[in-house]
Parts: C-alpha cells; sequence; structure tokens
C-alpha cells in the first residue's frame, strides 16, 4: 500500500473544548505514528467554532512535541492571509526545533468568509498574487546570498518542503510549473479530481525539491466493526456539511441513528455531492475501496479525513485503517 496519512482538524465538540480538541489532536498523532502513518497535517481555518486550528503553527508545534518520526506539516497554509516572510518564520522555526519533519502545503483560498477576511486585513485580491508569493515564501527558506539584506531568521537554509493544495486546475498548473508536489482536496471537492491529477503530471517540470510528479489525494474514511456502525459515525460529518449549507458553521454533533431525519432531500444531494470521495465501512470494505481509488488515481499518497465524533472511536478508526491497508507499526 502507498504511505498514508492524516489530515487532523481538531473539532472542537458539543462535549470536547478548543484546548481538549487541539491535546487530542496531540494525542491522536502519537498513535497514528505508532501505527505506522506518514505524516499528519493540520488545516487553517477562521471563525470556525467547531475548528479550533487557526492558529496552524502553534497547534503544528504542540503536536510535533508530542511525537518524534510521523511528519508534522500545515494542509494548508492559507498563503493570501499572511507575509510569506512571516510564514517563512513560522515553519523555519519549527524545522529547527523537529528537523526533518515539517511539510508546508499552501492554499490561495481564504479559509474563512469575506467579513473575517477583512479583520484579518487582507483584501480579496490578495490572492492573485498568490504564485508570486509561493516564490517569495520559498526564497525565504532557501540558503541567504552572500549580499542578501533582509533574511528570515532562523528559516533561511532549512528548505522546508512546500506542497501546492488545491481542488481546482489552478492549483495543479501551479505545482507541476514550480515543480512541487500537489495534494487535492477530494474530500470535500471532489469533482476535478481526475482531471487536475492529469494537468498536473502532464505539465510538471522537474525543480531542485522535487524530481518527478508526486500526488497526494484526500479522502474521507471512516472504520468500524461493521458496515452499520461505521455508517452511524459518517453521520457527524454529514450533519457537518448540512449545517455549513444552512449557514450554520458550529460545533461537530455526536452521531444519530437515521440520517435521513436530519437533512433535506436536497441538502442530502449537496452534502453528497461534496462527500463523494468517502470510504466507510469495516476494514474489508475500507480495504477495498482504498485499492479502488489508488487505482483509479494513480495517487502516490492517501491523506484522510477520519472525522468522527468521540476521540476514543476515533483512534479506534484509524487503528482498523491502518490494519486494513497493511500499515507497518512503528
Amino acid at each position: 500500500m502507498i504511505p498514508l496519512s492524516i489530515l487532523e482538524l481538531a473539532r472542537v465538540t458539543e462535549d470536547v473544548g478548543p484546548g481538549q480538541a487541539i491535546n487530542n489532536a496531540r494525542d491522536l498523532a502519537g498513535h497514528a505514528e505508532k501505527l505506522g502513518y506518514h505524516r499528519i497535517w493540520v488545516a487553517e481555518h477562521h471563525n470556525m467554532p467547531g475548528i479550533a486550528s487557526a492558529a496552524t503553527s502553534i497547534v503544528l508545534a504542540h503536536i510535533a512535541g508530542g511525537t518524534s518520526t510521523i511528519r508534522v506539516g500545515a494542509g494548508g497554509i492559507m498563503l493570501p492571509n499572511h507575509a510569506p516572510y512571516i510564514i517563512a518564520e513560522q515553519f523555519g522555526t519549527l524545522e529547527r526545533l523537529f528537523p526533518g519533519r515539517i511539510d508546508l502545503g499552501l492554499g490561495r483560498a481564504p479559509g474563512t468568509d469575506q467579513m473575517t477576511l477583512r479583520a484579518l486585513r487582507r483584501s480579496p485580491e490578495a490572492s492573485d498574487s498568490f504564485p508570486q508569493d509561493v516564490l517569495e515564501l520559498q526564497a525565504y527558506l532557501a540558503p541567504a546570498g552572500r549580499e542578501q539584506r533582509i533574511q528570515a531568521v532562523p528559516a533561511a537554509g532549512t528548505n522546508v518542503p512546500l506542497w501546492i493544495l488545491g481542488s481546482s486546475n489552478f492549483g495543479a498548473m501551479l505545482a507541476a510549473e514550480l515543480g512541487l508536489p500537489y495534494a487535492f482536496a477530494s474530500h470535500f471537492a471532489p469533482d476535478m479530481l481526475l482531471q487536475a491529477l492529469e494537468i498536473y503530471r502532464h505539465r510538471f517540470k522537474p525543480s531542485h525539491q522535487q524530481a518527478r510528479p508526486y500526488t497526494m489525494v484526500g479522502v474521507n474514511v471512516i472504520a468500524a466493526e461493521t458496515d452499520a456502525q461505521a455508517h452511524r459515525l459518517a453521520t457527524t460529518q454529514q450533519m457537518s456539511f448540512t449545517n455549513m449549507f444552512r449557514g450554520n458553521r458550529g460545533l461537530s454533533q455526536p452521531p444519530i441513528d437515521d440520517i435521513e431525519t436530519y437533512w433535506t432531500p436536497m441538502e442530502k444531494a449537496q452534502a453528497m455531492r461534496m462527500l463523494a470521495r468517502s470510504v466507510i465501512g469495516s476494514p474489508e470494505t475500507v480495504r477495498a475501496g482504498l485499492e479502488a481509488l489508488v487505482q483509479e488515481t494513480g495517487a502516490d499518497e492517501l491523506i484522510i479525513v477520519s472525522d468522527v465524533y468521540h476521540h476514543e472511536e476515533r483512534l479506534h478508526s484509524i487503528r482498523l485503517i491502518a490494519e486494513a491497508v497493511g500499515l507497518k507499526p512503528a
């Protein structure tokens, strides 16, 4: 099986506050490390009460401090929200503290709404300079030149590996042009997955960081002892998507017995379109689903979202997934 990684959302629930959510993320990372997962990434979101990872670099430091070998990174930093210089300082510092373990995935979406974007003191047009900002950030992470007057201390020379994240052809083309690895967000925006991967591979130009194309595909995976138990656990994520359509980005809710009593037919259609790349079921079902996804996409790596409400059940889910695909424990 190809490498398997985890995208962590630091979910705040009706029973778990932000501090415990972040500690749960650290605990999950420790379990994932022992199970043989390759990396754990944390996403930047703002003004979302149900997600506690807004201060992404701080959360990553907490997670990295509780682990020793698993790669830790951003999946991703929404670069239009920040000055590239500041991100270089933050992730260069992480690399100095945890050498050889830090990844920096970059996206051009704001990761929030327009009102919050104004609170961040960024304009919607900031995303227009995303390609130039990526190059600027890359330069700050490279060794400083002899005459270079502005250095990102202590980032210069760390060469933190960059990734381009995307859910459309734009990210695929940029990753290919810059010769960077590419991660597609098919766990919530699956429509253009195959087209974007084809564009990326066809247009890829080798770089100092990456000699050949490297793709990572996002997928929702929830495992339990039986298909029925897993589908019940999946109602937590389905309710979260339904609430998003209703304009209610609240706390994560515990699973329910019958999701059909929660959403309307239109909400169901919207949610299931976004969650189309989901593998939910027993270990046998999960194994077959992930093998089929790898065969279909040719992915070099999968990054899973296992959005399960109760922490112990989520730990159980990632263990069953690891065993299903034959990960080698550390």
